[in-house]
């Protein structure tokens, strides 16, 4: 019975060495675009990746100005080409990234829209 004691001590010890590494591994940090009447929009610097085509995917997560159970912050993953300053939205989901796929995602222009043109700026403003 000790030696059960001791084991499950030392389980326990590593566990709790391992959850910070885990934390660590799934931080973002979050980039803010000048906010709209609507609220802010936010993307991952971290999360930048180049396609196989050239165009940029980054998780992104809307943060409405009036949150309640109906409207809660909106997590997309989108692609972005800098040329055409374009997007399109992946995935999106509400709890986290990828939750709901994008079957044929489609090219958009951000039609003026405050909050995505921030984000096309900034994340095509990055030298990679």
């Amino acid at each position: 019975m000790n030696t059960f004691k001791i084991l499950f001590a030392y389980l326990l010890i590593f566990l709790i060495n391992l959850v910070p590494l885990a934390v660590n591994a799934l931080s973002h940090n979050w980039v803010v675009v000048p906010r709209s009447k609507y609220g802010e929009q936010v993307w991952d610097q971290q999360s930048v990746q180049i396609n196989e085509d050239g165009t940029r995917r980054v998780l992104s997560k809307f943060i409405p100005k009036n949150k309640s159970d109906i409207t809660k912050d909106i997590l997309y993953t989108m692609d972005i080409n800098c040329n055409e300053k374009t997007f399109r939205d992946v995935a999106v989901g509400a709890d986290e990234f990828n939750e709901f796929e994008n079957i044929n995602p489609k090219w958009k222009y951000p039609n003026g829209d405050k909050l995505l043109l921030g984000v096309i700026d900034q994340v095509c403003s990055l030298e990679k």
